[in-house]
């Protein structure tokens, strides 16, 4: 299977398919693992379906006991160090003293 030619619609599809067969590979219920993530049964099901809220997929990763899975899923990337060196230089070195406009003795209304 090459993602890479594949449509948003099926990469979702198959990734509701694997989360299904990760549930039954657990032996767990639909109604298991919406007692477990919190969500109701359809909402489970829309998730096997691949039509759900990112939000239900965590949940339901989560009562499978796969949430180290968003590791391989979307893996941490690092800052490159040509953007670490640009970033730097927007570092703030020092405090500026005194607003401009704003007498010493003023109260801020705030």
């Amino acid at each position: 299977m090459d993602l890479n030619t594949m449509s948003s619609g099926a990469i979702c599809n198959e990734i509701g398919q694997r989360l299904k067969r990760a549930r039954l590979n657990a032996n767990r219920t639909q109604k298991e693992v919406a007692d477990r993530a919190g969500l109701s049964v359809t909402a489970v099901q829309s998730v096997e379906r691949g039509d759900a809220r990112l939000e239900s997929v965590v949940l339901v990763l989560m009562a499978l006991d796969m949430v180290e899975q968003i590791r391989n899923f979307v893996p941490e990337q690092e800052i490159s160090p040509l953007q670490l060196v640009k970033l730097q230089g927007k570092k703030r070195q020092r405090a500026s003293g005194r607003l401009k406009g704003v007498s010493p003795g003023k109260v801020s209304e705030w």
